[in-house]
């Protein structure tokens, strides 16, 4: 490694971004998809008498078309969004305001995504009912919990595919199996899986699933909710004006936005099988190299059933945001949040068992499909020695 922080086979561009969780930057080839529609093609998709509003129509049909094909649903299926938080929200109360008069309770998990978890608070100050399923210390839940916690007034389960914290995996198509047998509808937060890994909708049993393009190279504020088309699977309108998507959210839409977000949907899916493998390898790599030359180092969440690019590790002994602000050349995120000024352990960590001292003391590291082996090399090197003389520090005082 040389002095100013490269490797010399491979120079390696600063600062370093491994938060993919996070977001992902935009594919060029998604930019150049998109790039004519924000400018010479900038028709409403709902003008229907002219040609710019046709050619609109037209681009938001095919990426329909794309986006349904990565997850195996039909394009009508597909419901456009400002993203996943708004995808989930939408599910979730829609479900609960359809079947309010057959049931009112909802199972999740602890680990679930704020959006789906607020949406459920906010759900039971309205009358329902929430189970809230805990989860082992590789982060799964457990299916005979889930089996118990059905009642004859559950409407809805929703368990996301894959965690954004962890990476882990839930068995989904065995969730999904439990809710079919019961006539119990499944949502899941599919923002982190898809893109990363398969996902079928008919192989997995859902009813309803969430999705966000910029969390596969994708543009941000452009997301999709998956409806399975089937008369007992029904959403209320959350957004009410105009009717569009068949009624179930109305508002002009983000056509550049659809058009890169089937893009991107077009790229994982020709690209997934060989990309997830590399990856993968990256980080088992900076696993490998973290694990063998630091001790007091612990893998959370299940490596299993995990995201290929996913590495959620504790640095016992350390803190958490020290350690980050040692890594001001590498994008990274800590196991914990700030929240009004006051910093706080993560609720996910937590949930796995982990003590305030080991969720604090987590990072996460995300790996994309830009990442190189060199600057896997470069953050390894910088963790170890940053983690080994913030430790020599901490023993001197």
């Amino acid at each position: 490694m040389s002095s100013n922080g490269t490797n010399s086979a491979s120079p390696v561009k600063l600062p370093v971004y491994l938060d993919n969780h996070a977001t992902t930057p935009l594919d060029p080839r998604v930019l150049e998809a998109m790039l004519p529609f924000l400018t010479s093609k900038f028709g409403n998709a709902a003008s229907s008498s002219h040609s710019f509003g046709w050619e609109a129509a037209a681009a938001v049909e095919n990426a329909r078309r794309q986006i349904a094909a990565l997850i195996g649903a039909s394009p009508q299926e597909i419901v456009f969004t400002s993203g996943a938080t708004e995808s989930d929200n939408l599910a979730i109360t829609g479900v609960a305001e359809a079947y309010s008069s057959k049931g009112n309770h909802i199972i999740t998990a602890v680990t679930e995504h704020k959006a789906v978890l607020d949406t459920c608070k906010h759900l039971e100050k309205h009358g329902c009912r929430v189970t809230y399923l805990p989860v082992k210390p590789d982060g799964l839940i457990g299916l005979d919990q889930l089996r118990d916690s059905f009642t004859d007034q559950t409407i809805l389960v929703t368990i996301m595919a894959a965690n954004n914290e962890t990476g882990v995996l839930q068995p989904i198509e065995e969730i999904g199996k439990l809710c079919r047998e019961r006539g119990v509808l499944f949502h899941s937060d599919a923002v982190q899986a898809a893109g990363k890994m398969p996902l079928d909708v008919q192989r997995n049993n859902l009813d309803l699933a969430s999705l966000t393009a910029h969390k596969f190279h994708g543009p941000k504020g452009c997301g999709a909710l998956y409806v399975r088309h089937d008369a007992a699977v029904r959403v209320e309108a959350l957004i009410h004006g105009g009717g569009h998507e068949r009624g179930m959210r109305s508002g002009t839409l983000n056509v550049p936005g659809i058009v890169g977000f089937g893009k991107a949907c077009e790229i994982a899916q020709k690209e997934m099988p060989e990309e997830s493998c590399r990856i993968a390898g990256l980080r088992n790599r900076l696993r490998d190299r973290l694990l063998s030359a630091l001790d007091q180092v612990v893998i959370n969440g299940s490596m299993e059933h995990r995201l290929p690019g996913n590495l959620n590790m504790s640095f016992l002994s350390v803190e958490g945001e020290t350690l980050l602000t040692g890594l001001h050349d590498v994008a990274v995120s800590s196991g914990s949040a700030c929240s009004s000024g006051k910093t706080e352990a993560s609720y996910v960590l937590k949930a796995l068992g982990l003590s305030d001292e080991a969720a604090g003391s987590a990072i996460r590291f995300g790996i994309g499909r830009f990442n190189t082996e060199a600057e896997i090399d470069y953050v390894a090197d910088r963790v170890i020695d940053t983690v080994k003389n913030l430790r020599e520090v901490s023993a001197l005082k």
